[in-house]
């Protein structure tokens, strides 16, 4: 799939279509293997890991819950996150006693996610590990135990599959990399 008006504005395609659908069955097999004979619950934060979300949970062969939680970091700006977080839509269900799997779109500074995790053990589930797609370590900020990679990415601001500017792009089959002078990056 192209999409030329969106696709004008990426410099570059970092992770392909058949790359991503590759990783997300082999991220399925591990999950289902990992938590055989238990219900595992997905929780996605919204929006950039919804088109992950909905590939992963369809890859993973043991049953599956799921449930949505958006979040708000402010005080940054466009680019950037401050780590102040204010929960917009919090879980639809308990998951005390649960497995529950965070699936994450990308981690950078690991701020938001961090207060996410803290906030989510408080809520007393069996079990709470991260799912990321994409992994941008040279960020980070503060340290998450990240328990499924799909890859690690340099410091480039990647758009795609879920991931957007300004609400744009998001449906880009691919990971690409959004040309600087897009955002007003250098």
């Amino acid at each position: 799939m192209h999409i030329p008006e969106l696709a004008n504005d990426v410099a570059e395609v970092l992770i392909g279509e058949e790359q991503i659908r590759q990783k997300v069955i082999e991220l399925g097999a591990r999950l289902s293997a990992d938590y055989l004979g238990r219900e595992l619950t997905l929780v996605s934060v919204l929006k950039g890991s919804l088109p992950f979300m909905a590939d992963l949970m369809r890859a993973i062969s043991i049953p599956v819950t799921i449930d949505l939680m958006e979040v708000s970091s402010y005080g940054g700006t466009a680019t950037e996150t401050s780590g102040l977080v204010r929960i917009l839509k919090d879980l639809s269900a308990s998951i005390e006693g649960r497995d529950v799997l965070v699936v994450e779109d990308i981690i950078d500074t690991g701020l938001t996610l961090n207060y996410l995790v803290r906030y989510l053990k408080g809520k007393n589930p069996r079990s709470l590990r991260i799912c990321t797609l994409l992994d941008k370590p040279a960020r980070r900020l503060v340290e998450i135990p990240i328990d499924y990679r799909g890859f690690e990415i340099p410091d480039q601001f990647v758009v795609g599959y879920g991931l957007d500017y300004g609400e744009r792009y998001r449906n880009l089959p691919y990971i690409g990399v959004l040309k600087p002078e897009v955002y007003g990056g250098t």
